[in-house]
């Protein structure tokens, strides 16, 4: 029985190493799916397909979480999204090069909801820090390690 091939989901509409990403699924000839609310450009290649979901909040988030098979790779920032890919037997990792675990998900769901809470009362203001060199760097490092590994894992 032979196996399904390794893809990667981009959470896209805010995602800011769409561009690592393409070169890293080319290096690995793997199909990128990128998901967004509204038109993006891609790369013309047919291992690279654009996906516009309609608007609302998770359209795209179900639209990933309803395709990623074990396996996969999902780029997000979403923390409830990367829960659902980690359910689904996939790695996911943020654009700062942060993975996702299942050792690890349940604290970011509870810093998650608690920073909500601060902001909402007030307590914090602004958001992370700004998106720099070095997270573009982990990202790409983080990302290459994921496939390796499954690679790896399917032989």
């Amino acid at each position: 029985m032979s196996r399904k091939p390794i893809e990667i989901f981009i959470d896209a509409d805010a995602c800011p190493v769409k561009d690592e990403v393409y070169k890293v699924a080319q290096r690995y000839g793997l199909k990128t799916w990128v998901v967004s609310n509204a038109f993006m450009m891609i790369p013309t290649s047919p291992m690279v397909e654009r996906v516009i979901v309609d608007a609302g909040p998770d359209v795209a988030d179900d639209w990933i979480a309803e395709h990623v098979a074990p396996g996969d790779v999902a780029i997000t920032n979403d923390i409830p999204l990367a829960e659902r890919v980690l359910q689904a037997g996939a790695h996911a990792i943020a654009p700062n090069g942060k993975p996702f675990t299942e050792d690890s998900i349940g604290s970011a769901i509870a810093q998650r909801a608690l920073m909500e809470q601060l902001r909402s009362t007030g307590d914090i203001y602004g958001g992370p820090k700004p998106f720099d060199r070095n997270d573009r760097s982990r990202f790409l490092q983080a990302l290459d390690e994921v496939i390796q590994k499954e690679r790896r894992r399917r032989g």
